[in-house]
């Protein structure tokens, strides 16, 4: 029988020394020989083609554990072709979810791109700025939940006190924090008559002095803009108390959902 040494066996292979002494170490591809008082690794020939196959499966991207398990299953060819059979309907579904993705991530590279062309253009369009407001009824419901709920509020308080409401929504936010599933809001309208409907409390909103900016854009994009006043806030050594407000310019109608990118929130924070 035939031995070649370790290096020998590596240049007949294609694999590197280091990566035989792996694969020794982790049970894939085991020497023919040790000698006992070098150590030094002796391969037989007939380990020649298994070691290729090794290194042709690696390029593939079969994991260790599933080239031993051909390794150490296969009789015949039609064995090795039914790894090879799923292997393929792998790679093919990873290839399909990495499609997905990339359509994805070109979706959200090109919002980023409008984002920061929006957020650019604004600049000089909205300033952040200090004003006084005066005291305004309001009927609310109060809610827990998620923000996007407040449509439901909306739409009930629309249908409650049509020709006397006299005002853009907005939501008065009791918590500091964003919040997933558990957000402390009320989703209000300026009205004209006083008195509670059912589910529906009609107050007045104490005026004073608030620290404003109109954010232009989608929903999702408003961090931005409590990204900038906010640091504001900090830079100046204001105080605000909650609730801060966001008051809908514009938004999506009733029926049509219109162009996100249009769409005008006014921030408020109300200063202590």
């Amino acid at each position: 029988m035939k031995l070649f040494t370790i290096g020998e066996f590596s240049r007949i292979t294609g694999l590197s020394v280091k990566t035989l002494r792996f694969y020794h170490d982790e049970g894939v591809l085991q020497p023919t020989r040790i000698d006992g008082r070098s150590g030094y690794r002796y391969y037989a020939e007939n380990k020649i083609d298994t070691a290729r196959t090794i290194r042709r499966l690696r390029e593939l991207e079969f994991s260790l554990a599933e080239i031993t398990e051909i390794l150490r299953q296969y009789e015949e060819e039609g064995d090795v072709l039914d790894h090879l059979e799923r292997h393929r309907e792998f790679v093919s579904s990873k290839l399909a979810s990495y499609r997905k993705i990339s359509t994805t991530l070109e979706q959200l590279i090109q919002s980023e791109r409008e984002a920061r062309q929006t957020m650019s253009q604004e600049s000089s369009q909205f300033e952040i700025e200090k004003k006084s407001l005066e005291p305004m009824l309001i009927a609310g419901i109060r809610m827990t939940g998620r923000y996007s709920d407040c449509g439901k509020a909306f739409g009930k308080i629309g249908r409650t006190f049509g020709r006397h409401l006299c005002g853009k929504p907005m939501l008065l936010h009791f918590s500091e924090g964003y919040r997933e599933d558990d957000a402390d809001f009320e989703a209000c309208i300026p009205v004209r008559q006083a008195g509670d409907r059912k589910g529906i409390t009609v107050r007045e909103l104490p005026g004073g002095s608030v620290l404003s900016l109109t954010h232009r854009g989608s929903y999702e994009e408003i961090g931005r803009s409590y990204e900038k006043i906010i640091a504001r806030l900090r830079d100046e050594g204001l105080e605000y108390e909650l609730p801060s407000r966001e008051i809908y310019i514009k938004g999506p109608g009733m029926i049509f959902r219109g162009n996100p990118a249009k769409y005008l929130t006014e921030i408020q924070f109300p200063l202590k």
